[in-house]
């Protein structure tokens, strides 16, 4: 699989499911103003995976223009019992690196599932994205965003609310529509 066709499908779902429905009211500014990078990764194995975020960590330490950054990872952590485990190293690595409250890392997976659900749920879909994904976001631009935002405490609540009307059938059409080219 080429990484175009792997950072096409990411991009189609931030811009259809995650910008179009509103599910994160802050993501369209960055996508429009082209401060989202899309990286893709080839590690196999969960030590590869920390090496690559901690090169991104770098990479958003050094360039302040990069807002933000999905760290698309499809050939690692695909099960995603195995993913939500390995969410404890990511806190682990960013302890160690000394950047906790500098930047945080927002989990995406095709099969995320929220504590206290089923997995047909659709409250399910505001995580789930076409490949397995590592979010990171700068902490002082989203306390920032968070206080221009009235209602912030309302936006889960909103899109629980959503995903349940469109239903977990009309939610699977559009996330398997991002891998159309």
């Amino acid at each position: 699989m080429h990484d175009e066709t792997i950072v096409q499908a990411v991009r189609h779902w931030v811009e259809t499911l995650v910008v179009g429905l509103n599910l994160c009211p802050f993501a369209k500014l960055e996508l429009v103003r082209d401060r989202v990078r899309f990286a893709t990764t080839t590690a196999a194995t969960e030590g590869q995976l920390l090496a690559a975020l901690e090169a991104e960590l770098a990479l958003l330490d050094a360039d302040p223009a990069i807002e933000t950054t999905l760290l698309i990872h499809p050939d690692v952590l695909r099960d995603f019992h195995d993913y939500n485990q390995f969410l404890d190293d990511v806190d682990a690595l960013l302890e160690g690196l000394g950047r906790e409250g500098v930047y945080q890392v927002a989990s995406f997976h095709p099969d995320y599932q929220f504590g206290g659900t089923e997995p047909e749920d659709a409250e399910n879909y505001t995580n789930r994205s076409p490949y397995p994904l590592l979010h990171v976001l700068r902490e002082a631009s989203l306390e920032q965003a968070i206080k221009r935002y009235p209602g912030v405490e309302q936006i889960p609540a909103k899109n629980i609310a959503l995903m349940n009307h469109l239903g977990a059938a009309r939610l699977q059409t559009l996330l398997e529509a991002c891998f159309k080219p």
